[in-house]
């Protein structure tokens, strides 16, 4: 679509009730490739599959998406991959095998667009923003129990996450941060509405968590017991790679019970009930495949470590 044409749909009082669907899509695409061209977002492109209850890949499809490279000296790349705004349903179903009651009420939730890193943030990542001036706290530059530059960080408190983030966006001047529960999920299911974004189950060859364990019907799999570097799986349609297992990733809000009253947009939630405890998500290594679906939340205190705790970071 051109940029006239993209205007003359943009000054329409009432664009979704009287465009096509081939037009909404002409639409979408158009205003993507304007905030790539904008951002000087470079494309990738990658194979995503998608399994049965059985663990047998019943598709492979590719996809495409976008991403800014943030460089740092001494340290591997940042590629904060570009997340279009939409509307999801966060949250667990009632049928979801192993939900859990802080899963729910699923609800419509409207996320505006956003960057978020391709991959948890690495040892060497965190080394090199560890080294820069301090902010509101100091950083262990090696704080990691499995180690390995290109391994996930972890044994990171929330504290640190949040000071890794201002140090980076004084040294950047771009704005990090940690991703709220809502941008979090909505990455992880990247268009999916099942348990996992590879489908209905997932299996060990797709992500690094107890594999002995069974989730659905699959066989028993693989069982690391520590982290893998970062990317040693397939992505999901987002291009996101690790969202289920490895490590629990931080996220910005306090820990809710349930989403009962929580807001329907991405805007962080605040309780004044357990202030110190925040949410986590994903599941890590230690777990089974259960605590890595996509609804799967958790909590955790603001100030203290653990081996299977890392997070990745966003750019609004």
């Amino acid at each position: 679509m051109k940029r006239r044409r993209l205007l003359q749909f943009a000054g329409l009082g009432s664009v979704g009730l009287i465009l096509s669907t081939a037009d909404r899509t002409l639409f979408a695409r158009a205003i993507q490739n304007e905030r790539r061209d904008r951002l000087n977002l470079q494309p990738f492109e990658f194979d995503v599959p998608t399994v049965d209850k059985t663990g047998t890949v019943r598709r492979s499809q590719m996809h495409s998406a976008s991403f800014l490279p943030v460089s740092l000296a001494g340290a591997d790349r940042f590629d904060m991959v570009s997340i279009a705004p939409a509307n999801f349903w966060m949250g667990a179903t009632h049928s979801e095998f192993r939900r859990k009651p802080v899963e729910s009420p699923r609800r419509r939730v409207r996320v505006s667009p956003f960057l978020i890193s391709k991959y948890p943030i690495t040892q060497s990542q965190w080394t090199a923003v560890a080294t820069l001036p301090a902010i509101r706290r100091d950083l262990s530059t090696n704080p990691s129990h499995f180690q390995g530059r290109d391994r996930p960080v972890e044994s990171v408190s929330w504290l640190d996450a949040v000071e890794f983030c201002d140090r980076l966006s004084q040294h950047s001047g771009r704005r990090f941060q940690l991703p709220t529960e809502a941008q979090w999920e909505y990455a992880c299911r990247a268009g999916t509405q099942t348990p996992f974004h590879t489908g209905e189950t997932i299996a060990s060859q797709f992500a690094n968590y107890v594999g002995t364990s069974i989730y659905k019907a699959e066989p028993a799999g693989d069982y690391l017991r520590s982290t893998a570097p970062v990317g040693s799986y397939k992505p999901n349609a987002f291009g996101l790679h690790d969202m289920h297992g490895n490590v629990w990733e931080w996220c910005a809000d306090t820990w809710h019970r349930n989403y009962r009253n929580s807001p329907k947009n991405q805007r962080i939630v605040a309780s004044n009930r357990q202030p110190q405890l925040r949410a986590i998500r994903g599941g890590s290594w230690l777990d089974s495949p259960d605590k890595t679906r996509s609804a799967s939340r958790s909590k955790y205190l603001e100030t203290d470590l653990n081996r299977t705790i890392g997070f990745r970071v966003i750019m609004t």
